[in-house]
C-alpha cells in the first residue's frame, strides 16, 4: 500500500455525476479543485451495505466541508449511470438521495489503482480517504477494510487541524480539536504544552 502523504495527488479525468445531478463525461480533478482543499474518498460499490451510510454521512456534513473551503468527491468503480440511479433512489429504499457532491465513475479501475486502494481479490476499492491541500498535495490519508465504515467527523477534524497549522504555524497534538491550543514545534513548545496539558491526553 503506497503512502501518498507529502506527494501530489494523482490527477485523473473521468465521467462523473455532479452534485447538481448533471452527468459529465470529462471531470478533471485538478481543474475541479484548483486552489482549494479537497476530500477524495473511495468506496467499494453503489447499492451495497456500509457504503450508503458513509455517503449520507458525507452529505449531511457537506456544508461543514464547504464552510472550510473543501470540495468533497466520492469515487467507486461503478458507472456514472449507476451513480445516478443510486442518487435517484430514496434513502428509505437503500439509496443515497441527491447527495450534493460529485461522484466519479472509475470503471477502468485506473483511479483506485493510482491511489493504491484497490482490493487485491475483490477488485473494488477499499474505503480510502485523502485530504488534498490547495497545492494539490496529499496531507492526510486513511484506508479502511471493506467492513469498517469511516468516521466523517474525523476527516472534518483533520481539515480543521490543517487549517489551524496553515494559519498559525503551530502543530496539532494528539486529539486536537478546533478551539484547542496548538503546540510550537520546538523543545520549549513541547515542554510548555505537556506541562499544561499532559493530564488531558
Amino acid at each position: 500500500m503506497s503512502v501518498l502523504v507529502g506527494r501530489p495527488a494523482p490527477d485523473f479525468t473521468a465521467a462523473a455525476v455532479l452534485g447538481n445531478g448533471e452527468i459529465v463525461d470529462s471531470y478533471n480533478l485538478k481543474e475541479a479543485i484548483k486552489g482549494k482543499k479537497a476530500v477524495l474518498f473511495f468506496y467499494p460499490l453503489d447499492f451495497t451495505f456500509v457504503c450508503p451510510s458513509e455517503l449520507i454521512a458525507f452529505d449531511k456534513r457537506y456544508e461543514e466541508f464547504q464552510k472550510r473551503g473543501v470540495e468533497v468527491i466520492g469515487i467507486s468503480i461503478d458507472s456514472q449511470f449507476s451513480h445516478n440511479a443510486w442518487r435517484n433512489t430514496p434513502v428509505n429504499q437503500g439509496g443515497i438521495g441527491p447527495v450534493k457532491y460529485t461522484l466519479v465513475a472509475d470503471v477502468k479501475h485506473e483511479i483506485c489503482q493510482a491511489y493504491d486502494v484497490e482490493h487485491p481479490e475483490a477488485g473494488v476499492a477499499f474505503r480510502g480517504s485523502f485530504l488534498i491541500d490547495e497545492e494539490g498535495n496529499v496531507r492526510h490519508q486513511v484506508v479502511n477494510d471493506l467492513p469498517l465504515g469511516r468516521n466523517v467527523d474525523e476527516m472534518l477534524r483533520m481539515v480543521d487541524a490543517l487549517n489551524f497549522h496553515q494559519e498559525h504555524g503551530e502543530v496539532c497534538p494528539a486529539g486536537w480539536q478546533q478551539g484547542n491550543e496548538g503546540m510550537q514545534a520546538s523543545p520549549e513548545g513541547v515542554a510548555k504544552y505537556l506541562a499544561e496539558n499532559s493530564d488531558k491526553l
